[in-house]
This record gives structure tokens, C-alpha cells and sequence, in this order.
């Protein structure tokens, strides 16, 4: 991406929008701003193909590097194929290891810390909808923040507004509601505690 649509990108994203989508204020597809958030997804839809056809760990780095707006450490390795709605949410700490088949909804921010592992199909989702079936396109959000070497399981699905505690384990298949403390293992659906490391 050339220099000029980077800018135009980053003017895009200090918009109030944004920082009311961060925020978890409700926001909803009349929103005047709305087709600022557009903009950003159609960018990461057309990114995302070339991620996706990525030929080595460095040429994906570069691609998601692009996607997500900051470069990725060489440290830190993701496999593809990789799903995103947003993208400009994510950040990627060093010595990070992300399987095939991940799919990260970060409207509402993911931070993943260094030397977390995250197994294949995990899905981070930090986007919620109201109950009300009359507002019920309306997206509401809140981060997930997954702390230095967390472990995540294949397949696990950690929900909106979730922190993953430091040396956390979450098995295979759980599904993640509520904070994982530091040093333990949670497990099932919904995900409870099964033991201290």
C-alpha cells in the first residue's frame, strides 16, 4: 500500500467512530460514521485474499503486518490460512505462535502478549450484539486481552471483554466467558477452572 492510502487509512481510524467502537459504546449501521468502519473491513477483505495466499511465514508476516498496521515481529509465526473482520485492532506481541484456521473479530481489540501459543481454529471474538431484537443489529464490543505465555487449545472460543491470565492453559474446545486467573487450566462449556500449573 502506497503511502498516501496509509495516511488516508490513519485519518480514517482517528475518527470518533472508532474510539466509540473501542469504547463498547453500541454502534449501529445508520450511525453517520458508519462508512468509516466500511472502509477499513473492505480494505481487510481485499488484503485478506493475499494473506491467505501467502507462500512462507515471512510473506504472511508481511501481509498481516499490513492488515493490522504495525509490523510483526520475525519472531512471531502465523499460519494461514487466518481470518479477520477489522484487523486494525490486533496486536501481536513477540515469540507469538498462531495455528491454521484462526479467526480474531477485533472491533473491539485483541492484544496477544509475547510468547503466547494459540492452536488451530481458535476463535478470539470481542464483538457482541444487544438482546433486544429491535436493536439487534447494533455492535457492541469489548477486548480480549491474552497475557504472556497463555496457551490456548484447538478449537477454543474465547468470548468478548475475556482476559487470559499469564501461563494460562484453556483446553481444547472450551468455550471462554470469564477471566482465566494466572497459572491455571480451564476446561468445557462454559469454560471452569480444572487445576493450578
Amino acid at each position: 500500500m502506497n503511502k498516501s492510502a496509509e495516511a488516508k487509512i490513519a485519518i480514517i481510524e482517528n475518527g470518533n467512530i472508532f474510539n466509540r467502537l473501542k469504547s463498547g459504546e453500541p454502534i449501529r449501521l445508520e450511525d453517520i460514521e458508519y462508512p468509516k468502519i466500511q472502509l477499513v473491513v473492505d480494505r481487510t477483505i481485499r488484503l485478506s485474499g493475499q494473506l491467505n495466499n501467502a507462500a512462507s511465514i515471512d510473506e504472511i508476516r508481511s501481509c498481516l503486518s499490513e492488515i493490522i498496521g504495525i509490523s510483526i515481529d520475525a519472531s512471531t509465526t502465523v499460519f494461514v490460512p487466518f481470518y479477520t473482520n477489522f484487523g486494525r485492532f490486533i496486536q501481536l506481541g513477540k515469540n507469538v505462535f498462531i495455528n491454521h484456521a484462526c479467526s480474531f473479530l477485533d472491533m473491539g481489540g485483541i492484544t496477544i502478549e509475547d510468547d503466547v501459543l494459540i492452536g488451530p481454529k481458535v476463535n478470539l471474538v470481542t464483538e457482541n450484539h444487544p438482546l433486544d431484537p429491535g436493536d439487534r443489529r447494533a455492535l457492541i464490543t469489548s477486548p480480549i486481552v491474552i497475557r504472556r505465555k497463555a496457551w490456548i487449545g484447538a478449537a477454543a472460543t474465547i468470548l468478548p471483554g475475556v482476559t487470559i491470565g499469564e501461563n494460562a492453559v484453556v483446553a481444547a474446545g472450551a468455550v471462554v466467558s470469564k477471566d482465566v486467573a494466572a497459572n491455571t487450566v480451564v476446561g468445557g462449556i462454559p469454560a471452569k477452572f480444572l487445576k493450578y500449573i
